[in-house]
């Protein structure tokens, strides 16, 4: 992949992917590798009902976070 995809639910998909997958550590370092910064990525897809959770190292929707 050598961009971040712009639609805001294969964004999540991607991110959490690569996550999972352990292509990263963090959400730091793959946005590190894409040129972005995580609050930039973060306030976009809270726009969209997701929220990033630290403890499980992905994006959930709003409310399932916990």
């Amino acid at each position: 992949m050598d961009y971040l995809p712009k639609d805001p639910a294969i964004l999540v998909s991607s991110v959490n992917m690569l996550l999972r997958d352990e292509e990263f550590d963090t959400l730091e370092s793959l946005c590190y590798a894409f040129s972005i910064e995580s609050k930039e990525i973060k306030d976009y897809l809270m726009k969209y009902g997701f929220v990033w959770s630290e403890p499980q190292k992905q994006f959930r929707p709003i409310g399932y976070d916990q």
